[in-house]
This record gives C-alpha cells, structure tokens and sequence, in this order.
C-alpha cells in the first residue's frame, strides 16, 4: 500500500490549526512560566552563583527550562488531539478514512515538531531579554529539539489512547513528567550532587535528555551526548510499535 500523502497533510493541518486556536494556552502561558523562572531564579538565585563548567548560571539553566516546557506541552497537546475525538466519537471518521498508521504518525509527528520549534524558538526569544547566551551548536540542537518533541508526541498520542477521563490524562505530564524534570538537571548539574545522589540521578530517564540538549547549547553535557540520543531514539521506536500495535489491535479505539 502506497503512503497517502493527502492524508498526513490533512491530519498536519488540523493538528497545527488547533495549536494555533489555543494559542493562549499553548504559547503564552508556557512564555510566561518561563520568564517567572529566569526571573526567580536566574536575576535573583543566579547572580549570586558560580559560573557552572564555565557557563553563566542565568544561561546555564536555558535547555532544561526549555525542556521542561516542551515535554509538558508536547504530551499534553498530542493526548489532548487524540482523546477529544474518542472522547466525542468522531475518531471513527479517521478509523473509517483510508488512512494508515504512517499516515497517522507522520500528521501527528510532523506537527508537535512544528509546534516544538515554534515554541522553542519564543521560548529562545524571550530569554533573550534576561540573558546573554550562544548556542554551540544550532543545527544539533534544532534537530535534538524535533526528536524529543516527535517521541513524545508519540508518547501523548498513547496515553490519550489510554487515558479513559480526564483526570488521567492529566495524571503523568503534571505527577510523573515536571518532578523527574526538575530531577533531572534542570537547575543544577549532575556533578554537583554527592555520592551517591549523582549515580541516582541518573536512573532517572530526563535527565539525558536535558543533558543531551545542554550539550548542544554549550558544548559540554553530565552524559555522552550518543548516549542521550541513543536512548532518545530508543524510547521513539517503542512508542512507534506501541501505536501500530494499537491501531492493528484497534486497542481502546473501537471501544
């Protein structure tokens, strides 16, 4: 069966049409959050802080704030996408339509990477206006960005599947995702941590992913940046399968 490309721009249109109608939601309040962060803690706790592996500590903290926002909103914006239609029975229109799981993924996909880098990129700006800072290397990081934001798209897209109300969709981007992203080196190094806090940490999976994308902006990371990106590919290709078990076993969908 050929890829229906038609039908991946449609899902991609709609997808992006309705980040666009909850702007307010999906942009500004996550912009906001972040300027209280640079605000507390970095013109306030910052400038009373050592630079960390030579970064400033304001600019030090950018790609895990950046992080936590995007893993947030990525999960939470694609199993919201997915839940209302089950929610109000108009998946079936997308069951009953001639399209397949690549079609589905690559809709989905290629909007939360669109709204990930336009997210990032006001997240980027607005930063601007508390902190000097460079990126190293803007391509990888560019890249790293979509990646993360693909995996966990798909990850939203299998727990709106799941979730069967709404307190449960809400359950592990605010329970589970935001505490092991603050765990995860968002404000501080692994390094800083003592014996055995620093070796603990890293039994927690965010913070290669933050360790990964701090590699980009500076250069210098607590982990191999392979590492970060083998995991972060490893953890897309599980939720790959998860969907296309999902929509071959019509789990949860034909319900």
């Amino acid at each position: 069966m050929s890829f229906n490309f038609r039908s991946a721009w449609s899902i991609y249109k709609r997808e992006l049409w309705r980040f666009l109608r909850t702007a307010f939601q999906s942009v500004l309040a996550p912009v906001l959050t972040t300027s209280l962060y640079f605000i507390v803690f970095g013109a306030a706790i910052g400038s009373r802080m050592e630079p960390i592996g030579g970064v400033p500590y304001e600019a030090f903290i950018i790609p895990g704030l950046l992080m936590l926002t995007l893993l947030g909103e990525t999960t939470s914006n694609s199993s919201f996408g997915i839940y209302m239609p089950r929610f109000t029975g108009t998946i079936y229109e997308l069951l009953s339509a001639p399209v397949g799981v690549a079609e589905t993924l690559v809709g989905f996909v290629g909007a939360a990477a669109t709204k990930s880098l336009i997210l990032a990129a006001i997240i980027l700006g607005t930063a601007t206006l508390f902190v000097d800072y460079t990126i190293a290397h803007p391509l990888w990081a560019m890249l790293y960005i979509m990646l993360v934001a693909s995996s966990f798209s798909l990850f939203g897209f299998i727990l709106g599947i799941w979730a069967d109300n709404f307190e449960k969709l809400g359950i592990i981007p605010m329970l589970i995702l935001t505490p092991l992203t603050f765990l995860g080196g968002t404000f501080y190094s692994l390094d800083m941590l003592p014996d055995p806090w620093d070796k603990i940490a890293l039994a927690n999976p965010i913070a290669f992913l933050v360790s990964g994308l701090r590699w980009t902006f500076y250069g210098e990371a607590d982990v191999s940046i392979g590492i970060s990106l083998g995991l972060t590919l490893g953890f897309l290709a599980i939720c790959v399968a998860v969907i296309a078990f999902i929509f071959k076993t019509g789990w949860r969908l034909r319900e």
